[in-house]
């Protein structure tokens, strides 16, 4: 299978750790976002939505978006799961993904904060006070979230699920901005446990091929 990603893309570092997880091989295909090459019809041709990360199997199928993709890769590769085996411990997994996935993020990537300077005109430092103010708010909440929950290594037990693979890039993303993580004891210890390990080390931004010095 084929990874079509860009290394500073947080959501195709989500999928990157849930491959890592797995131990599942793959060709990783770099798509340089920053430089606009999803918009070129070499890429476009083959993800309709122009975004990143596109997995494209071994029989030409192709999928995107991250949350639908790890979700896939669970139910065809189901250990170590992503997803613990209660209703209830999936639910709770897929609604921490989500403050990451669907309220931080969207918000958040490079084409929101390039319409912010390009087409509005927002000043370089101001769009980072808006970078991060809306992270911080949600970590915040991810933070309370997490407080409902037993005590545990990871963000749901002792052992990583989708929800790590989603805050650990959220994280990353969030130090290239100086965004403050004071305050939120269990979501930085889960994301010490994670960095731990080498399957995370080994999907990290610096790690890719197309990684920039």
């Amino acid at each position: 299978m084929k990874l079509y990603n860009y290394f500073r893309s947080s959501a195709s570092f989500r999928v990157r750790i849930a491959l890592a997880l797995k131990g599942i091989s793959y060709d990783y295909i770099p798509v340089h976002i920053a430089r606009g090459d999803h918009k070129l019809p070499a890429f476009t041709d083959k993800a309709v939505e122009g975004l990143v990360p596109m997995l494209e199997l071994d029989d030409g199928t192709r999928l995107t978006q991250s949350m639908a993709i790890i979700e896939y890769l669970d139910e065809l590769h189901p250990k170590p799961a992503l997803l613990p085996a209660g209703a209830v411990g999936r639910a709770r997994v897929r609604a921490l993904s989500q403050i990451v996935a669907c309220e931080i993020h969207p918000i958040n990537n490079l084409r929101v904060l390039k319409y912010l300077t390009r087409e509005l005109k927002v000043e370089e430092e101001p769009k980072n006070v808006w970078y991060r103010h809306w992270v911080r708010a949600g970590l915040e909440s991810f933070e309370r979230q997490l407080e409902q929950q037993p005590a545990s290594t990871y963000c749901f037990g002792d052992t990583p699920t989708m929800a790590d693979c989603c805050l650990v890039p959220q994280i990353f993303n969030g130090q290239r901005f100086k965004t403050d993580f004071s305050g939120l004891p269990r979501t930085m210890a889960a994301f010490e446990a994670c960095m731990a390990l080498p399957a995370f080390q080994q999907a990290q931004p610096s790690a890719c091929p197309d990684a920039e010095a």
